[in-house]
């Protein structure tokens, strides 16, 4: 059985996405992926987003919270984060987790991503790491449009995919250890699909060894 079917958590009755109900195995799984990099990793996708102190962001499909921590530093004290899940485990073992001094506060709520129980135009930055590929195909720019709704005018997006090995081999051992859904995962039509749900693409990018980005804002002020 490949371990990112080990992964998941009972299915969520508002979804029909994937959840993960083992968070230890998962931030295991996560720091030997990145092999020792997965701090900087992250460090950097904060600062990619754009966002800046004091900000109130929105961390979609935030699993353990590994990129709603860094963000509540990137944002510092005078911020706020937000992490949403369908997963209760996971959300548990998030608010367990210590948070670097000087960091916003972070509150972890249960949701999904394509209804987000969330009012208009109440975040700053909203950010989303490794969730899409979670999601149906068809459901997915139903969760970016939900991020759009949420985002004030003028405020930022960035979307973190898992992006796939280039070689055949390559893929296939990602399929046996994880899942189909990241061995094939079409990062090419992110921008598209950020595009289409509303927002301005300003840049998307690679970081080693497994990450695509896109950055993007809500028209607007």
């Amino acid at each position: 059985m490949p371990l990112g079917r080990l992964m998941q958590g009972k299915p969520h009755a508002a979804t029909p996405g994937v959840t993960i109900g083992a968070p230890r195995t998962y931030e295991l799984f996560g720091d030997v992926c990145f092999v020792g990099r997965r701090n900087r990793a992250f460090t950097r996708l904060a600062a990619l987003s754009g966002a800046q102190e004091g900000d109130r962001v929105l961390d979609v499909g935030c699993g353990t919270g590994y990129l709603t921590r860094h963000m509540a530093a990137r944002v510092g004290p005078a911020g706020t984060v937000t992490g949403v899940d369908p997963s209760p485990p996971v959300l548990a073992y998030a608010r367990r987790r210590k948070q670097r001094p000087g960091s916003a506060p972070c509150a972890y709520q249960e949701g999904i991503a394509e209804s987000l129980d969330l009012p208009d135009a109440s975040f700053d930055t909203v950010v989303t790491s490794l969730m899409l590929h979670h999601l149906p195909e068809e459901l997915r720019p139903a969760a970016l449009r939900e991020m759009l709704r949420v985002v004030r005018p003028g405020g930022r997006l960035l979307v973190v995919e898992f992006q796939p090995p280039k070689s055949r081999l390559a893929r296939h051992l990602v399929h046996g250890g994880t899942a189909h859904a990241m061995a094939h995962n079409r990062v090419d039509l992110l921008d598209g699909m950020i595009t289409d749900a509303g927002f301005e693409v300003g840049g998307h990018g690679e970081i080693r060894p497994w990450l695509y980005y896109v950055q993007a804002t809500r028209p607007g002020e």
